[in-house]
């Protein structure tokens, strides 16, 4: 049986939980601990009911998320997040969550790891956030419409395309979740075709105005391969086994 702590620590070094800013919410790293040991790796995007109840079907007993249980701000433990609390307590379930530590980790991170599944290489960190820069960004000719089915094919799902740049592309920046609403400063550091998650309405307006092209592949489809690279990372490192939990969101 693995150590939490172990893994813990060993996770928190290896994302570099105490050096990346974050929203206040995100709360990276612990957020539920359990009785100290781990046989089953757990990873999903969000921490909800509907996978505390998967996890604990499954036998899980360390969750890793990349939303964690406390994105509302302080609380009352009633309502949904007692039932939460409540599900992990009574399966001996650890909560671990990771946000922009996993966004833009160079080997497991959701930018990483779409970019790879894209085929791009010679990528360079961009766009700052929370004092660091979270995004991808490659230097690339390639016909836009050859990477909305590339896109289509890492997602295996529907991509929403608004191909207002040029049909070859020049520049493409990946931030994966919810990057749209950054279209404007995207734009202002030579992206001309922007891969995210989702957007605002606003957004396809400003792609146009922009002359960009925006690839909306999902919120919840794009930050899938966080989480399961690092669960098969620790899965690997402290030899227990792992699985993912999927509850997509629709968004």
């Amino acid at each position: 049986m693995a150590s939490l702590i172990e893994i813990v620590n060993y996770t928190n070094d290896f994302l570099r939980i105490s050096e990346i800013g974050d929203w206040d919410n995100a709360l990276n790293g612990l957020q539920i601990e359990n009785s100290g040991g781990v046989t089953k790796i757990g990873a999903a995007v969000d921490a909800s009911t509907r996978v505390f109840k998967a996890a604990a079907k499954q036998n899980v007993d360390l969750l890793i998320v990349h939303h964690g249980l406390f994105w509302p701000g302080l609380q009352p433990a009633t309502a949904a997040l007692r039932r939460q609390l409540e599900l992990a307590f009574e399966n001996n379930i650890a909560l671990y969550s990771a946000h922009l530590p996993l966004d833009l980790h160079p080997q497991v991170g959701n930018n990483a790891q779409l970019a790879a599944l894209l085929g791009l290489k010679s990528n360079l960190p961009f766009f700052e956030e929370k004092g660091q820069l979270i995004g991808l960004k490659a230097s690339v000719s390639l016909p836009r419409d050859e990477l909305d089915r590339k896109l289509q094919k890492a997602l295996s799902s529907p991509v929403k395309a608004f191909m207002f740049g040029p049909k070859t592309t020049g520049a493409i920046g990946i931030i994966t979740g919810g990057g749209g609403s950054e279209i404007y400063r995207v734009a202002r550091e030579g992206i001309d075709t922007f891969v995210t998650g989702e957007a605002p309405h606003w957004a396809a307006v400003a792609a146009e105005e922009l002359g960009m092209n925006l690839l909306l592949g999902g919120h919840y489809a794009t930050e899938v391969f966080g989480v399961k690279a690092l669960a098969a990372h620790l899965s690997k490192r402290f030899t227990a086994p792992w699985t993912f939990i999927d509850c997509p969101t629709g968004m």
